[in-house]
């Protein structure tokens, strides 16, 4: 793993969880049990900075050829919205991740994701945001 900081006693995706047990078994190797812990394992290797995990849990369709940090990003908390599982293979998770750059104000993303099973593992395969 290649991280920016620390590991965290608290997990990123919830500060109440404990990370180890949360999305830092994820990054250590073990299969997300649903899209929704996938999304959220994203979310914390954002904010740690961990571009091989982010790698290997996009969909190989979808995975950009390059892919980077802003170190001025600081990720400040995720809420899900709702997780749907659409098929056997494929859900939607709908979250909003709240962000500030260097001192600027903080700034919502609200995304719609789709996730889809590669090998019997989740994998992020693309998003959409809606207006408002």
């Amino acid at each position: 793993m290649t991280a920016r900081i620390a590991l965290p006693a608290a997990c990123p995706c919830d500060p109440a969880r404990r990370y180890a047990a949360c999305c830092g078994r994820l990054h250590r190797g073990d299969p997300a049990e649903s899209a929704e812990a996938l999304m959220r394992s994203r979310y914390s290797a954002y904010v740690l900075g961990d571009l091989a995990y982010l790698r290997t849990s996009w969909h190989p369709t979808t995975c950009p050829d390059e892919l980077e940090f802003d170190p001025a990003v600081r990720w400040l908390g995720l809420q899900v919205k709702r997780h749907r599982q659409d098929g056997a293979d494929t859900a939607t998770v709908e979250f909003v991740a709240r962000y500030r750059v260097g001192g600027g104000s903080a700034v919502r993303l609200h995304e719609i994701s789709r996730f889809a099973r590669v090998d019997g593992g989740w994998r992020y395969l693309d998003g959409t945001f809606p207006q408002g």
